[in-house]
């Protein structure tokens, strides 16, 4: 056993100590160097790298819902398609802002390099069309009619197409079923701008740059619904865009579908017939200008009586939304907004303003009861009617002597209302108006809804114009100075007019009344203001509010949020007044009534039939033709500019609308197989939980047989026939 003291070992073991000590203060010091080179030294360089690590989200964009017709047919889609696509962000890197990769591109895709580089251009107040006007930093659609082959051979060269792409995507579709467009009711797409996207961050559906948004129609008013939610995924990205981790992801969800009022048979029926009314129209002769008729523009309403339902609502001229899908080109967006073309892109349904005629004697007629007048006492209907050395004629000079307002409405006599609204003019104090004047005409046609908005479910809708005194001085304090320079007393007819108006435009005149007594002077109305009304007199009273959207239904089809009808006013008469209205204007259709000829063989014991005819006169154009009638479930209005008389232009195309609808014969007989729809429809279409629905069929319509094979139509087998030719007769 070794006898070594213990103090033998303590200088070793002090010694290990100090070098570990010495070994730990090395490590501690390297480390704190090492800190101290990277937060201090370099510090600021790393932490401009860290920041280079940024989030980049990835979006798929959602499949906009479906836009269906009351039984479950597309009006609108989409479809998947071969887009290529440019990135304005990656050209513009490039030297020549990517000139060369876009003429390489329009070769490929057989295009004028013009026309490409036009599309990824950026809109402002100087750039005609075509140009982007979506965010600058989303894809640009160069086409989205792309061939496999051209696809492929962008893909398989992507260095000399670099920030081009060629993907399959879901594009909107407007499927025209039975040849209907409906355009200027569904409106049409486009990209959302920076400017949207700004306002919309902080509301409840804001944008991405991606997204498409309605521009016009029922796709603008029901965009939130349709459009759904894109799909965000997040990824953490270096600085050459290297993925580094994915942060976030929210799954997409598509559109709900929109169930419309819309009957894709009626509406192809009233497009067709509107079309074909105003072809037929522009052969004949109008025998106050000498000239044919021009028949510019028209349109018409078909609406459920009892709820304000749009069935149907066509306006010309028209167009094809499918111009819009994918970018419109520049040939077709001068189509559109040009004056040559009539501006189709209006619809004249509810944009469409026109002085309303003798359809505007219902309101006249109510006017009068109002004022105390008995709707069966007896006015002279004369042939003419005089104030001072003015001469006001009754239609054609007909007179039929002492009527009730019921023959007034029957004969459509313009001489009773002339000394109605002529005799009120005077019991308001005429020039010097009482401090309680009436202005029973004036207030009674604001009540039937006349200068001002329907309510109409679809953007853009105009208000028409009533000058009542209101108005009267309005106008002329912001037109008198204009006037006062143009106006000369003794000059032309335009500046003797100037004259006067400059003197005394604020002050409703005699003659002002007496024109506005059957719808002229300065009154203005649209068609979808006078359908309401029609409703409303057919109903009993209500005037609704008329709607397009009738339900919208979740992608599942679990969800169904239907839109009721809302009402917005009652007419401003009583029962009985409205019971007389409806039995004049039931008189219109039978013998002796303005409209006679144009029902002959009507089933009227079955389906009765209600109508007024209207030809309003228009300054420096021919007349408007007004044709305003309904059935217990149905209202139809038809208006052609300058086409001449209301039942001469619009009359055939009306009977041959409700001839569809209920499945009628020349002779009235009903045939309920033919019919398209006897009684407005009350089911909606059901949406399957994958989204799909079971849509019924549309044939195109034909006028002789009402239904045929689509096929052999497009094959110019069955042409199609136009209404018979028409005398020129009734008002």
């Amino acid at each position: 056993m070794s006898n070594i003291p213990e103090t033998g070992r303590t200088p070793r073991v002090q010694v290990r100590l100090v070098i570990i000590q010495i070994l730990v203060f090395s490590l501690l010091l390297t480390l704190g160097g090492r800190l101290w080179y990277l937060q201090i030294r370099n510090g600021k360089e790393y932490a401009e790298e860290a920041k280079s690590n940024n989030i980049q989200r990835v979006v798929q964009p959602a499949v906009r819902g479906a836009i269906l017709d009351a039984r479950g047919v597309p009006l609108a889609d989409n479809e998947t398609r071969l887009v290529v696509s440019a990135s304005r962000t990656d050209l513009m890197k490039m030297k020549d802002d990517g000139k060369a990769v876009l003429t390489r591109l329009a070769g490929v895709l057989g295009m004028k390099p013009k026309d490409v580089m036009d599309k990824v251009r950026l809109c402002d107040s100087q750039t005609p069309k075509p140009c982007w006007n979506g965010s600058p930093y989303q894809p640009i659609p160069i086409t989205d009619e792309a061939t496999t082959q051209q696809a492929l051979r962008i893909r398989e060269s992507t260095e000399d197409f670099p920030g081009i792409s060629a993907e399959l995507t879901a594009v909107r579709r407007y499927t025209a079923p039975g040849k209907a467009k409906t355009a200027q009711v569904l409106g049409y797409l486009s990209p959302v701008t920076d400017e949207e996207i700004q306002k919309a961050k902080d509301s409840e559906s804001p944008y991405l740059r991606s997204d498409q948004i309605g521009r016009s129609g029922i796709e603008r008013t029901y965009d939130k619904e349709l459009r759904g939610k894109a799909g965000v995924t997040s990824y953490e990205v270096d600085k050459v865009g290297r993925v580094m981790g994915q942060t976030q992801s929210d799954p997409g969800v598509p559109g709900s579908t929109l169930v419309t009022s819309i009957d894709a048979r009626v509406q192809s029926v009233a497009e067709y017939e509107l079309a074909q009314a105003m072809k037929t129209v522009r052969g004949e002769t109008d025998k106050i200008t000498g000239r044919k008729y021009e028949a510019d523009a028209g349109a018409v309403v078909v609406m459920e009586s009892k709820t304000g339902r749009v069935v149907a609502m066509a306006s010309q001229p028209d167009y094809d939304p499918n111009a819009w899908v994918g970018g419109i080109s520049g040939k077709d967006y001068a189509r559109l907004t040009s004056k040559d073309s009539n501006y189709p892109l209006l619809n004249r349904a509810i944009q469409g303003q026109a002085p309303a005629g003798s359809v505007f004697k219902v309101v006249s007629a109510s006017a009068a009861v109002r004022a105390g007048y008995d709707f069966d006492d007896k006015y002279l209907c004369s042939s003419s009617y005089s104030m001072g050395n003015r001469s006001f004629a009754n239609f054609e000079s007909q007179g039929h002597g002492p009527i009730t307002l019921g023959d007034a409405l029957k004969y459509s006599c313009n001489t009773v209302f002339y000394r109605l609204g002529h005799q009120e003019w005077n019991r308001d104090g005429g020039l010097k108006p009482k401090k309680d004047a009436h202005d029973w005409f004036y207030r009674t046609a604001r009540d039937f809804g006349f200068g001002s908005e329907t309510g109409i479910d679809v953007p853009n809708e105009v208000t028409g114009r009533i000058p009542d005194r209101q108005w009267k001085q309005k106008f002329w304090e912001a037109n008198k100075d204009a006037w006062c320079k143009q106006g000369k007393k003794g000059g032309s007819y335009v500046e003797q007019i100037a004259y006067e108006s400059c003197l005394e435009g604020n002050q409703l005149k005699a003659y002002d009344s007496i024109n506005f007594s059957i719808g002229q002077g300065d009154v203005l109305i649209t068609p979808v203001q006078l359908a309401t009304a029609y409703a409303a007199i057919s109903n009993g009273g209500t005037l609704f509010n008329p709607t397009i959207g009738k339900a919208v239904i979740s992608p599942d089809g679990k969800s169904v949020e239907e839109i009721k009808p809302e009402a917005h006013g009652k007419l401003p008469v009583n029962a009985q007044t409205i019971k007389d209205l409806d039995k004049g204007l039931r008189s219109v259709v039978e013998p002796g009534g303005t409209a006679a000829w144009r029902f002959g063989g009507w089933p009227q014991d079955k389906i009765p039939m209600r109508a007024k005819t209207g030809t309003a006169q228009v300054y420096g154009k021919q007349t408007t033709s007004w044709f305003a009638t309904y059935t217990d479930d149905f209202t139809i209005v038809m208006t052609i500019s300058q086409g001449g008389t209301g039942s001469g232009a619009s009359g055939p195309a009306v009977r041959n609308i409700y001839d569809a609808l209920y499945g009628l014969d020349d002779a009235g007989n009903q045939d309920l197989k033919r019919a398209l729809l006897p009684k407005p429809q009350s089911a909606l279409p059901k949406v399957q939980a994958d989204g799909s629905i079971d849509a019924p069929d549309i044939k195109a319509y034909d006028p002789k047989s009402q239904l045929v094979d689509p096929e052999k139509q497009k094959d110019g087998q069955q042409p199609l026939a136009g209404p018979p030719p028409h005398a020129r007769t009734g008002d």
